[in-house]
This record gives C-alpha cells, sequence and structure tokens, in this order.
C-alpha cells in the first residue's frame, strides 16, 4: 500500500507554477475565465475564518495576508476564529456559506487529515470546497529528550525495535499532522511507539522537556529554541530537503529512518459553487500578496515557506494528500475518539 508521496512533490509544484508563469509572460498561456474586477464583490467585509485558535500559524497567515488583501481589493477584511473539533466547526461554517466571496477558509492539511478520520461528518472536507491557493508549507522536525541518548531517528528505530511500545511520543491531540506524521514514520520504519495525545502543543511540549515522554514531531519554529539550548534534540526533520533554520540537521531518508515527507501545506479555499471568476480574482490577488518580502519575512520567522499555487494545482496536492492520509488512517486503525 503507496502512503507516501513522492519526495519530488513541491519540487514538480514549484516547476509547474513556473512554466506556468513562462507561459502567461510570452502570451501563451490561455484565458479561460474573465477576470473580474475587485467592485464586483458584494459590500461589506470579506471574512477570512480561521478554524483554529487565534496565534497558530493558520492565525498567522490570515493576519498577514488580510490586511493587504484589504488594501488591494478596497474591502474590509476581518479574520473570524472559530475553532473547535479540530477543525471542523470553522470548516463547515465556510462550507455553508454564500459562495459569493465574502467568506474565505484559511486552513492546513489537517483539513484532509480529518476527511479520513471522521467519515460521518455531515460535509466532505475535501470534495465540498473550492481550492483558491496555497500559501505556504510548514516543516516538522522529529525531536527526542537528551535522557534518551538518541543523536539520530535511525537511533530511535532501533530502540523502537528492540522494545516495542516501550518509547512514548506525544501530539498536541488525535488527527493532529504531528500525531499523524509519527504514524507514517512508524509505518515506514515498521516500529511501534506508544502515542500519548495531549489537549494542545503546550501541553505536549511541556511534558517532553521534562522527560515524561520521549519524543514528537515538532513545528521547527517551536522546536528550534529548545534544540539550540541543548533541552531537546533534532533527530532529522521530515521534509524531502534540509531546512535553513537547521541545515546541519538530517531529513529523515538521509538518517536512514526511511523516505518520511511530512511537510505541512496551508491554503485558501472558498465556498462551494464559488464562480471560477471569483476564484480567479482571489487566486490572482493572494499570490501577489505572496510575493511580497514582509509577507515572506513574517511566515520565514514562524517556519513557514511562503508558495503560491493556481487553483488546479492547489486542488490536485489536496486530493492526492486526503488519498495518503486516508491510507495511513485506514492502515493504521486510526480513530478520532
Amino acid at each position: 500500500m503507496d502512503i507516501l508521496f513522492s519526495p519530488c512533490r513541491q519540487l514538480a509544484l514549484r516547476i509547474g507554477l513556473l512554466l506556468a508563469a513562462m507561459a502567461a509572460s510570452t502570451g501563451l498561456l490561455a484565458q479561460t475565465t474573465p477576470v473580474l474586477a475587485a467592485n464586483t464583490l458584494p459590500q461589506g467585509p470579506i471574512r477570512l475564518i480561521v478554524p483554529f485558535t487565534p496565534g497558530t500559524g493558520i492565525d498567522l497567515i490570515a493576519r498577514t495576508v488580510g490586511p493587504k488583501l484589504s488594501e488591494r481589493l478596497g474591502r474590509p477584511v476581518v479574520v473570524d476564529n472559530r475553532a473547535g473539533a479540530s477543525g471542523n466547526i470553522g470548516t463547515e461554517a465556510v462550507v455553508r456559506a454564500a459562495p459569493n466571496g465574502s467568506t474565505l477558509l484559511v486552513t492546513v492539511n489537517t483539513l484532509v487529515m480529518n476527511a479520513g478520520l471522521y467519515p460521518q461528518l455531515p460535509f466532505d472536507p475535501v470534495k465540498d470546497l473550492t481550492p483558491v491557493t496555497l500559501t505556504s508549507w510548514g516543516q516538522l522536525i522529529l525531536v527526542a529528550h537528551p535522557k534518551t541518548g538518541f543523536k539520530s531517528a535511525a537511533d530511535l528505530v532501533a530502540a523502537a525495535r528492540q522494545s516495542p511500545g516501550r518509547i512514548n511520543y506525544g501530539s498536541p491531540g488525535v488527527g493532529t499532522p504531528h500525531h499523524l506524521s509519527m504514524e507514517l514514520f512508524k509505518a515506514t520504519a515498521g516500529v511501534f511507539v506508544t502515542h500519548i495525545p495531549y489537549r494542545g502543543t503546550g501541553p505536549a511540549l511541556t511534558e517532553l522537556l521534562g522527560g515524561q515522554i520521549e519524543a514528537m514531531f515538532l513545528p521547527i519554529h517551536v522546536a528550534l529554541p529548545h534544540v539550540k539550548s541543548g533541552r531537546l534534540v533534532a533527530l532529522g526533520i521530515g521534509s524531502d530537503k534540509r531546512h535553513p533554520l537547521l541545515p546541519e540537521l538530517p531529513t529523515l531518508a538521509e538518517a536512514k529512518a526511511g523516505n518520511v515527507s511530512v511537510d505541512m501545506w496551508y491554503g485558501i479555499f472558498a465556498p462551494p459553487g464559488t464562480s471560477p471568476e471569483l476564484v480567479a480574482l482571489y487566486n490572482r490577488e493572494i499570490r501577489e500578496i505572496l510575493l511580497s518580502d514582509d509577507v515572506k519575512k513574517a511566515f520565514s520567522i514562524q517556519g513557514m515557506d511562503a508558495s503560491g499555487s493556481t487553483p488546479g494545482e492547489f486542488k490536485s496536492l489536496v486530493e492526492t494528500d486526503a488519498k495518503r492520509w486516508a491510507q495511513l488512517i485506514k492502515a493504521q486503525g486510526i480513530t478520532a475518539n
């Protein structure tokens, strides 16, 4: 059962974007839909619904892009945090919203994980939204407490094989990227380590720093200060390539722990039924915003790399990722309860 992305998926996406830009610049890219002017949008504020609490990476994206989108479109843009049920409450609000351009969803790949974890939802997190654009990529790194003695991801794999189930790993909760990334790591390496779910990254990180659990996946910007201080040991990055913030840290494949890439994508969606013209308008404006240096800098501080896409490219990424995580969830017997 293939539950892995091709290691080159980000490269393929970026090549696709480059080719599209070259085609457009030479007049070879046909205009398949008319481009709307901003004054065709409904009067009133545009809502960017974030299905998680303030202060998250998703919230940062919305609060960075929002003011610039407001300037470009001449409309007030407000960020609306609708947290709860692993992002499903805020997502459903967008699914049920009018497809008139006044409501957008800013989210992360938890969206497609939920599609496999919550089969009884009254909506399909993948099929019932209209992809607008990718906004960024984020990286997770595998870390351990120094008392484990692990120096690399291969050390963790060897210890897990010697004593199945003895090693405990934490996550901010069932179905989070941190959780499913470790489950993918386990499936790829053929090992068993015990999952200890917490209510949020903060409590899990506290227990990890205290040595109550041995390991977990963390966003690179969350783990970095603790790695630099020696309170945590970085074992490998779950990406296709190394990251400038930790250039000496090998990928999990380089660390001989399996070809595991668990990069998180972030993006923006519109309600179902949104016209291609409105999608094209938002795609054009947001991608221009993502090119600005201050946006790139704001994202990089949070360990994210700004990256736009066409709606079609984003749709393909979402559908492929949904299949990957659905296969993993089924194979590992993971439930949301």
